[in-house]
């Protein structure tokens, strides 16, 4: 079964092409197409236009790199949420324009159980991890337990990603933010006190943000600053990443979204793993960020366990959270 896959959520917009290989995810092409605002930080409305820009031209190099036709597509799946409420808009109407005009069934999915899938089904090995998920906007720790993706620990304010593009905003540093912070942490010498912020298994950025802010203010090292900040916010990361495992006695531990690219956050997950005598994954960077493979992919997991929906059905929801997902693919 070959799927496409549109994802529109926030600043990205991406068509992937997938086949099933024996439960294995085999990509044959994903594009992306990122908005880079000129200033600030992401303006729904400007982003919603820049994919309607790049939308139709995607899904047709997506189609042409595969090296298929659109006759061979046998499901188009999308976005459904949660996101910029004009992105999802503009991806669930390409796809369902697709849908329609190459008469074949549509699927809307969530965005943060893609990450969570798309990782299952390319890392080889990785069967039932607990997911740390850290992209621009969401910050959340995930498990399989009693027929659901639970939640067992988010930020109570902003993401992690959020956080970096804030303050890299601040210092006068173009989107994205995240890897030029880390390159200027590994210069860093001293760490600076900054705000530990974990409330039960939830995690707070905003006091830590204006904390790092004042020190720059104060004319403290940037490179110590980034450093400071990369310490702190990956400790806290991994602390109730860590706290997630011990609970639910999983032996796995994945990285999913953009940030997941940042080296030092994965040294700091991969040594929490390896002490607890457990096995540590990361996908490939080109899965990490926001992607159309991740949406096909989860997708034809749904639709392969017998999930329908109607183009009456396929409306977005901003604020589908992860643990609204029936998950009908798994034991």
């Amino acid at each position: 079964m070959i799927c496409l896959g549109i994802e529109g959520t926030a600043h990205s917009i991406g068509v992937g092409i997938i086949k099933d290989v024996k439960g294995n995810c085999h990509i044959f092409s994903n594009l992306i197409k990122t908005y880079k605002p000129e200033k600030g930080g992401i303006h729904p409305r400007e982003a919603a236009n820049h994919h309607a820009t790049y939308i139709a031209d995607l899904i047709s190099e997506s189609v042409q790199k595969a090296g298929v036709d659109f006759a061979d597509i046998d499901l188009v799946s999308f976005s459904q949420g949660p996101g910029l409420g004009p992105c999802l808009r503009t991806a669930a109407t390409a796809a369902r324009a697709l849908a329609l005009t190459i008469e074949k069934p549509i699927m809307g999915v969530n965005h943060c159980v893609a990450h969570l899938e798309i990782g299952r089904g390319t890392v080889r090995g990785c069967t039932d991890p607990v997911l740390l998920y850290v992209s621009g906007a969401n910050t959340q720790v995930i498990a399989f337990a009693e027929g659901k993706y639970r939640v067992f620990g988010e930020t109570l304010d902003i993401g992690i990603g959020n956080c970096l593009d804030k303050f890299g905003r601040a210092i006068g540093l173009e989107f994205p933010c995240g890897p030029k912070i880390e390159e200027l942490a590994k210069k860093g010498a001293r760490y600076l006190p900054l705000p530990y912020s974990i409330k039960g298994m939830d995690i707070a950025f905003s006091g830590l943000l204006t904390a790092a802010e004042n020190y720059i203010s104060k004319g403290k090292p940037l490179e110590d600053v980034c450093y400071s900040i990369q310490e702190t916010t990956f400790a806290m990361l991994t602390e109730v990443t860590e706290r997630a495992m011990a609970h639910t006695e999983k032996q796995e531990v994945l990285l999913g979204g953009g940030v997941a690219s940042n080296k030092r956050l994965r040294e700091m997950v991969e040594t929490m793993a390896r002490d607890r005598g457990a096995k540590f994954f990361v996908p490939s960077r080109d899965v990490c960020v926001d992607n159309g493979a991740m949406i096909a992919w989860l997708g034809f997991l749904m639709y392969d366990s017998g999930l329908r929906m109607s183009i009456d059905e396929s409306i977005i929801n901003q604020r589908y959270r992860t643990d609204m997902v029936e998950v009908s693919w798994r034991g």
